[in-house]
């Protein structure tokens, strides 16, 4: 519901970018097995896809209330195993390279 919830508060809200769709949209997988609409591929614009990603890594690498840390490593596995299906392959690789270049961490 959270995606759903983020949009109401942001559509409203004048931004130079969708901004508000980002959000709807970033729980969207590329097999269409996400949600709140059941995208697919082209119809997720770059921009969630990307949000997706950032917010996949950190969800799974971050302490939950209901869960320790899954940890980065598991975090990073997760997107090389499912890249091409549930999220971009580029995007996933760039997300990527940038752990493993030390180009970004998490404070």
């Amino acid at each position: 519901m959270h995606a759903q919830a983020g949009y109401e508060v942001l559509r409203n809200i004048e931004f130079p970018y969708p901004v508000a769709r980002w959000v709807l949209e970033h729980h969207e997988r590329l097999d269409g097995s996400g949600y709140p609409g059941g995208l697919k591929g082209e119809n997720i614009c770059r921009e969630a896809q990307i949000l997706a990603i950032a917010d996949v890594v950190e969800a799974m690498s971050s302490h939950r209330p209901y869960r320790p840390s899954l940890g980065l490593d598991f975090a990073l596995n997760d997107l090389i195993k499912n890249k091409g299906t549930l999220y971009d392959a580029a995007i996933a690789d760039a997300c990527v390279k940038l752990f493993n270049e030390g180009k970004f961490k998490f404070k």
